[in-house]
């Protein structure tokens, strides 16, 4: 008997795939501490930001997407 494969709740919640396939994530430094940090800084920061490589297959592995 074949075993179903879960996605991973954690990452579902950090973690989008496109419609392309690209893994997108937040950016982290934006918890707290934000009037330390410049406007244009903050602004860079809240944009979505694209992981590649290896780590982005591994996380497509843990999502389902194949």
């Amino acid at each position: 008997m074949k075993v179903k494969q879960r996605t991973h709740k954690g990452a579902s919640k950090r973690f989008r795939v496109t419609k392309n396939g690209k893994v997108m994530h937040r950016s982290q430094k934006l918890r707290h501490l934000r009037h330390v940090k410049g406007k244009r800084n903050t602004r860079r920061l809240k944009l979505m930001k694209v992981i590649t490589g290896k780590f982005a297959k591994k996380l497509k592995k843990i999502l389902g997407i194949k």
